[in-house]
């Protein structure tokens, strides 16, 4: 690889905070903690001795404030700023009053305190009183404070979208609104300079797509020296402006806002912070615009052919706002001056528009002009206050306003390019990559309640239960919850309703709710899921100190009738139960539904803890490792799903609800697998109702480099040298010709490194010295959910606007995840013909599937949706994590695989060197991740080379259309596998019915029956008209039919279990994933223990597993496998059990009812033909859940024939007794109940 020289090749990424000068590449978060440290140094440089103040609350889009200013602990600790993070808003608010109150202390250690205080909108909101006091009261004269607003314009992560320079509009506090990162730095310092002079307490907007983007910044350009007025000066009769020892509540307060504001207007007169962008004497039309929707305009004038210069000599003025309140009178005045129209672009409520017509207003009717913004001077909507702003909702208003009134300046033609596309739609329309818990997310057992029940969400990740089948339902503001039941029980006949709580929540306000609920005598048991973290925005501690019994007692001495503690370990609390109150019991998770189901029994507020860490928090302290030791227990065992013996009932998804079960198909439909790099070792799945359950103790995962496992993976060394001489040898892509900037979007899945990607192309840019930005939209906490990253490179900073992508404006999309890239908000940005697509065709299941086992991702139709958008041409699709699991032994690095490909086809305008030093500067997996990019490269231009080094074998037919015939036909397969079930006999009674079948549908397309070995299956001249052998599409009844019976004959009992341990293929299986490992336990419950009494049962009635070690159990295993054949026999001793009966009987019912089809089969029958004998493949499971699924089957079975004969031949109709997959436990139980019943 050619050396390339970096421009920045030194930089390191604490330049973020300790650079002076130059350029640094920063995100808004970075910006916020930098604030305090410049303004210090500046207070140092001028000889003040003061100190700094940081106080608030998380939340996005500030949710990661309080992280990235703990990262900074010894800077702002050397620099005399202290940091404390506030249990909520309105305390943090009153927090920082409080130092503005130090300069007037005559033992102060300091001259004055600046403060920055931080939360998102709706914590403006419930702040109001205390920021509204404190404005009021005003802030010292070396002192400050900023009031950083967290707003999120497009309820990208937030219950409503929120606007809060409207309240301080009402508090008379000025705002300012940065329009970038690169503003943050200037508009803060200027904004604790004004406070300074004024008295007042300064609003900072930070929108969602400014603070949560990262740019590169140029120090240099900062501007940081303000001049006080001298000509201005608070009016005589009331007084200093600034906080005061004593401030009796009076008119006076209200005399000193006015005044504050008038001082604001001063200072901006003398240090504007709004800028005139574009100057024209003779100018008769004016465009002002208001924070990030300034660049929207830019972006705008750039997409229209047009400059500054062009708009002045066509007598056009534009001037950028950044007081947007109190507006700065003279210089709008001086603006407006000689023009006939004014044109606002704000996003949102017309904060400034409306300061602009009441300033302009009393002027002469010859000297002002007419104003459009929200309406045109006509009253016509123009640019709406809904939503967000985007260059592509900019660009016709603009286009035609200045057509209309300068035609010089008329390019309505090219507005058209830029208009939405028209997405292609087709069966994945339904298909999104919706959020969801954590894999082993203590909510996936927290938030369930018992039958009848139904529970009230809260703020918190557990709100995701409103959309998962857990009669969850509702949202209230943060601390609000339950107290809306309080009024609404006394006006139902509902008795009782469970409310989740989350403890950060509890600990914020969510404890006075609980005391209303008490004062109100509401019937209410508050769940309060203790988890150890904030998880919702990043993992941050409780603000506090908090514990388990803390909270019982807080909540019993507020009223509780009733105090219990649910934990996945309850152990723990043995010999400390004295520090709860007294009748606190304590239970184990698996108790969770009869301890509900008493509490909701007690008349009064009722208290459940809820204790198990958060899973994301586990995950990041078992990484922080100090002396070999981890942050969290982290148990060296692994869950192993033995997929042979799994039937892909879904029983284990039901029990977990975890992500991290994903499907596995195979030749004997989807079967289910542990993603080994996403588990978080909760080991709830293996409580489904299953045998293919072994936990792996002492596990180590393998780390594969170029064959597929076993012997060959052990030569991983070798195989690593040739790939790394691969790699080397490929040629780089042909340098990037820029014509404008380059936008790429990468899409994935939260949680799996798709922001890492975004990060390591702008940090490369970075390095080139190149101007970047990328924005990170990770929606509500992006627990799975969808992701997107738009990055945006160009060779110069006056081509880069917006940080936002636009309508059809993507250069290339890198869909890491099909659902998501195939998604309305990544399509919009796509134009045919322009966008190249890389797309990772892995089929990552989604939360979907966790409910409904047969869920499908549509991938075809996925795919077809991206090739429609772009272009067939324009889409490479590659399988990351299948390259990724195959070399590396782990899929975590798939989406920098994904960046190899791209950057290979060219599709990434940065060097090798630069993303090698990117990756090198972000210091995680750097080896993994330098070989994941080199992998994606040698899949790009040495596909076969890759083939090679990897050396897969074919895999199984899973899609269902493989052969039909042949030896390695499906018909053979199966014949195949029921000889090592039973017996050859056993075999060739499966073959002669298919063979039957055969007869009968090639009968019905007018061919010769074909002849078939009864032995093996395979058909003698198996082929199509054109020669082709045939395949399963070719006659689909017989293959159905070969499915359906196989699968019934095949059955999973006693002996086949034993079997399919202890044939070999498990050992190989095992030996595919692991490396090595101390023990085996597998998870199984025995029939007979379910007789022995309630021990054995779980509450609901059903068994329960028992683990058992694998040295018992194989021994045992393997005299079942020896003894099958016995199977049907008089010394069958399982055989006689209600459900082997059962079993056979299902296999008669089978034969008889395709046997009573075959007579009156025609072609227009085999698709109702085919839906009857697919219905076995919904027989899953084992003991009660394969009974309830009988019960569905025979059902379904029964729905069908009556279509049948009755002629209604539509096989795709839904029947009532499609709803059972994916139905919760609770449905199944009632099932099995009624099936047993009838059976006796």
């Amino acid at each position: 690889m050619a050396a390339t020289s970096l421009p920045n090749a030194g930089y390191a990424l604490a330049d973020t905070l300790r650079a002076d000068r130059g350029t640094v590449f920063m995100t808004g978060t970075q910006a916020l903690v930098r604030l305090p440290l410049m303004q210090r140094a500046l207070d140092a440089r001028r000889g003040l001795a003061t100190a700094g103040f940081v106080s608030g609350y998380r939340g996005s889009p500030l949710g990661m404030v309080d992280q990235q200013m703990w990262k900074a602990g010894a800077l702002l600790k050397a620099a005399g700023v202290e940091f404390l993070p506030a249990i909520n808003e309105d305390l943090a608010a009153t927090a920082c009053l409080g130092t503005q109150r130090v300069a007037l202390d005559p033992k102060r250690a300091v001259e004055g305190v600046f403060a920055l205080w931080y939360g998102k909108g709706p914590g403006v909101d419930r702040s109001g009183d205390a920021l509204k006091h404190g404005n009021a009261f005003g802030s010292s004269p070396l002192g400050g404070v900023l009031v950083v607003a967290g707003d999120d314009h497009g309820c990208v992560s937030s219950s409503m979208p929120h606007q809060s320079d409207l309240a301080m509009q009402a508090w008379s506090m000025p705002v300012l609104h940065p329009a970038n990162v690169a503003e943050y730095l200037e508009f803060g310092l200027y904004g604790w300079a004004l406070s300074r002079f004024s008295g007042a307490w300064v609003g900072f907007k930070a929108v969602s797509e400014v603070v949560e983007s990262a740019m590169t910044v140029d120090l240099d350009r900062v501007a940081f020296d303000f001049e006080d007025p001298v000509d201005f000066a608070a009016p005589a009769d009331i007084g200093p402006l600034h906080v005061r020892a004593v401030d009796l509540p009076s008119l006076a307060l209200e005399a000193r806002l006015a005044a504050k504001l008038d001082a604001v207007r001063a200072f901006a007169r003398l240090n504007s912070i709004d800028r005139h962008v574009v100057a024209s004497p003779r100018a008769t039309l004016g465009i002002v615009t208001v924070g990030k929707a300034h660049f929207d305009f830019m972006e705008v004038l750039r997409r229209l052919d047009l400059d500054p210069d062009a708009l002045a000599a066509a007598g056009v003025r534009v001037y950028k706002v950044g007081l947007v309140y109190p507006l700065e009178p003279t210089r709008i005045l001086e603006f407006a001056r000689g023009l006939e129209e004014l044109l606002v672009i704000e996003e949102k409520a017309p904060v400034v528009e409306r300061q602009i017509r009441e300033l302009l207003y009393p002027l002469p009717d010859a000297q002002r002009p007419r104003i459009a913004g929200k309406t045109a001077p006509d009253g016509t909507p123009l640019l709406s206050a809904l939503g967000e702003l985007r260059p592509s909702r900019v660009m016709p208003v603009v286009a035609d306003w200045l057509a209309r009134l300068n035609p010089m300046l008329d390019r309505r033609a090219l507005v058209v390019d830029f208009t939405t596309p028209v997405l292609p739609s087709n069966e994945a329309d339904a298909v999104r990559r919706q959020p969801y818990f954590c894999s082993g997310c203590p909510h996936n057992r927290s938030t369930v309640v018992p039958e009848g029940s139904r529970a009230l969400a809260g703020i918190g990740c557990h709100f995701m239960a409103s959309w998962m089948d857990r009669g969850t339902a509702g949202l209230i503001q943060m601390g609000g919850e339950g107290v809306d039941w309080a009024a609404a029980s006394r006006f139902t006949t509902e008795p009782h309703v469970f409310q989740n709580l989350g403890d950060g929540t509890y600990y914020h306000s969510g404890y006075l709710a609980i005391r209303q609920a008490v004062a109100a005598g509401a019937s209410i048991t508050y769940k309060i899921l203790y988890n150890d973290a904030v998880a919702m925005t990043g993992g941050q501690p409780v603000d506090g100190a908090l514990s388990v019994a803390q909270i019982a007692r807080q909540v019993e001495a507020e009223g509780a009738r009733a105090v219990v503690v649910v934990s996945d370990e309850p152990q723990k609390y043995d010999g400390h139960h004295g520090e709860f109150p007294r009748g606190t019991s304590f239970h184990h998770r698996d108790e969770l539904d009869p301890v509900q189901r008493r509490l909701r029994e007690t008349q009064g507020v009722t208290v459940m803890v809820y204790d198990q860490t958060c899973a994301a928090e586990k995950r990041r302290r078992r990484k922080k490792v100090v002396d070999g030791v981890p942050g969290f227990p982290d148990p060296p065992r692994r869950v192993f799903v033995n997929e042979r013996v799994c039937e892909g009932c879904g029983d284990c998804g039901r029990a977990s609800n975890c992500l991290s079960v994903i499907p596995a198909e195979t030749d004997w439909g989807r079967k289910r697998r542990i993603e080994q790099s996403s588990c978080n070792k909760d080991f709830s799945c293996v409580d489904g109702f299953c045998p293919s359950f072994v936990t792996v103790e002492g596990a180590r995962l393998r780390k594969r480099t170029g064959a597929s496992g076993g012997a060959a993976a052990s030569a991983s060394a070798g195989a690593t040298d040739a790939l790394a001489r691969e790699i080397a040898a490929l040629p780089e892509p042909p340098p990037w010709t820029w014509t404008g900037p380059f936008d790429l979007l990468v899409t994935g899945v939260g949680g799996t490194g798709v922001v890492t990607v975004g990060a390591l192309i702008t940090m490369a840019a970075h390095l080139e010295g190149k101007q970047a930005s990328v924005l990170d939209f990770m929606g509500f906490a992006q627990k799975g959910g969808a992701v997107l990253s738009f990055v945006r490179l160009a060779p110069s900073a006056d081509l880069l606007n917006q940080v936002r992508i636009d309508t059809q404006q993507a250069d290339a999309l890198l869909a890491c995840d099909l659902v998501v890239g195939a998604s309305a908000d990544a399509l919009g940005t796509v134009k045919h013909g322009r966008t190249v697509v890389v797309a990772n065709t892995h089929e990552l299941a989604t939360a979907a599937f966790v409910r409904d086992a047969d869920a499908s991702l549509h991938a075809p139709a996925l795919l077809a949706k991206l090739r429609t958008a772009a272009g067939d041409e324009r889409v490479r699709t590659v399988d990351a994590q299948a390259l990724a699991e195959a070399f590396l032994g782990d899929t975590m690095p798939s989406n920098v695989l994904m960046l190899g490909v791209a950057w290979q086809m060219g599709l990434v305008p940065v060097s090798f060197a630069a993303i090698d030093r990117a990756i090198e500067l972000n210091g995680v997996a750097v080896a993994a991740n330098r070989l994941a990019f080199g992998l994606g490269r040698l899949a790009t231009a040495r596909p076969e080379r890759l083939a090679a080094l990897r050396a897969t074998p074919a895999a199984d037919d899973a899609a269902g259309d493989g052969p039909l015939d042949g030896e390695h036909g499906l018909v053979a397969r199966r014949a195949r596998f029921l000889a090592e079930y039973q017996d050859p006999a056993y075999a060739a009674r499966f073959v002669a019915f298919v063979a039957r079948v055969r007869a009968a549908e090639d009968r019905t397309l007018g061919v010769a029956g074909q002849s078939t070995d009864a032995g093996t299956g395979t058909a003698a001249s198996g082929t199509t008209a054109s020669g082709a052998p045939l395949r399963q599409a070719d006659r689909p009844l017989t293959a159905a039919v070969a499915r359906g019976l196989s699968k019934l004959m095949a059955v999973k009992d006693e002996y086949e279990v034993g079997r399919l341990y202890v044939d070999g293929t498990f050992a190989r299986a095992l030996d595919e994933q692991f490396e090595a490992w101390d023990g085996l336990t597998l998870h199984l419950a025995p029939p007979f223990l379910a007789a022995l009494g309630a021990r054995f049962r779980r509450p609901d009635g059903t068994p329960r597993k028992i683990a058992i070690d694998a040295r018992w159990a194989m021994p045992a295993f393997r005299v079942l496998s020896a003894a099958r054949r016995l199977r049907g026999g008089a010394f069958d001793v399982f055989g006689r059990s209600a459900e082997r009966r059962l079993e056979r009987a299902l296999v008669d019912e089978y034969r008889a009812t395709i046997e009573s089809l075959l007579p009156e089969l025609d072609s227009a029958r085999v698709p109702l033909a085919v839906a009857i004998a697919s219905v076995p493949e919904r027989i899953r499971g084992f003991g009660h859940v394969k009974l309830a699924a009988v019960a569905t089957a025979r059902a379904r079975t029964r729905e069908l024939k009556e279509r049948w004969v009755r002629g209604d031949l539509d096989a795709r109709a839904d029947t009532a007794a499609d709803a059972a997959p994916g139905t919760a436990r609770e449905q199944i139980v009632q099932v099995v109940r009624r099936t047993r019943a009838t059976m006796g």
